[in-house]
């Protein structure tokens, strides 16, 4: 381990030979950190974080901090921070509660400058968090996921994989994969193809989630009747299951259709 002089690191804390820490950063007891990790300076790490291999997280953050949750009594939980995700300044990720006893953030994420994120939230991989994003409790983000700046997620809202959620927007319910979402209040205003082109997806398969949310937001179904066509019509694909899957699981109740 490399470390300022002028730092304050608890003999507890786990921490691999080669990761760096620069003055003034605090590390509490409890804490794991993964090799070829570097630490700003001016970052702190309280108890239950875990973070991963080859991340850098810069001056200012504050990780695994005790929820701010009138609920939270104490319990032991964690923070999690997979491989190779950057956490840019003044950044706070809370640690989790009872309900899932971990806040996670996932492998190759960036988070940009004063992103909260609240206890409980998962993650995915590949996720990028633009500046002044905010998470409440319970969030959850699957893998792809990137949101511009300056949005508020509720919380318990779920948004699905390869989703791009446009800045500015407050996000009050759940935002299904593969879709672009923007206006107020937060609607879907098609499907991401650009990202999905990006990360090799083919033309016939965007074609065919196009299909998918055709029959859900523009031909004039109600919801159960948009499934039932797309069970029946909608030829068989990942694509198409994970979209299925999603709306059956989704409680928290979907963002509605582009404005007239």
């Amino acid at each position: 381990m490399d470390k300022y002089p002028l730092t304050s690191i608890h003999p507890d804390a786990k921490i691999a030979d080669n990761v760096k820490i620069d003055a003034f950063s605090t590390i509490y007891g409890d804490v794991e950190i993964g090799e070829g990790t570097w630490i700003g300076p001016n970052v702190t790490i309280f108890e239950g974080a875990r973070i991963g291999k080859n991340c850098k997280i810069f001056p200012g953050a504050v990780i695994s901090a005790i929820p701010q949750d009138l609920k939270f009594n104490g319990e032991i939980t964690t923070t999690e921070i997979g491989d190779n995700t950057i956490i840019r300044e003044c950044v706070t990720i809370n640690r989790g509660t009872v309900d899932r006893m971990k806040t996670k953030i996932g492998s190759n994420c960036l988070i940009m400058a004063y992103v909260h994120v609240g206890h409980d939230c998962i993650v995915g991989n590949n996720c990028i968090l633009a500046n002044c994003v905010n998470l409440a409790g319970h969030v959850e983000l699957e893998d792809f996921v990137v949101i511009e700046g300056v949005v508020g997620i509720q919380q318990f809202v779920k948004v699905g994989q390869h989703a791009f959620i446009g800045s500015g927007s407050n996000v009050r319910k759940n935002v299904p994969p593969y879709v672009k979402a923007a206006r107020e209040p937060l609607s879907y205003v098609g499907v991401n193809s650009v990202g999905l082109r990006r990360r090799g997806f083919s033309t016939e398969t965007i074609l065919q989630i196009e299909d998918i949310y055709r029959s859900i937001y523009v031909r004039g179904l109600n919801l159960s009747n948009a499934v039932r066509v797309i069970e029946q019509e909608a030829p068989q694909s990942p694509e198409k299951e994970f979209i299925l899957k999603f709306i059956a699981e989704s409680t928290k109740g979907m963002i509605r259709g582009p404005l007239n």
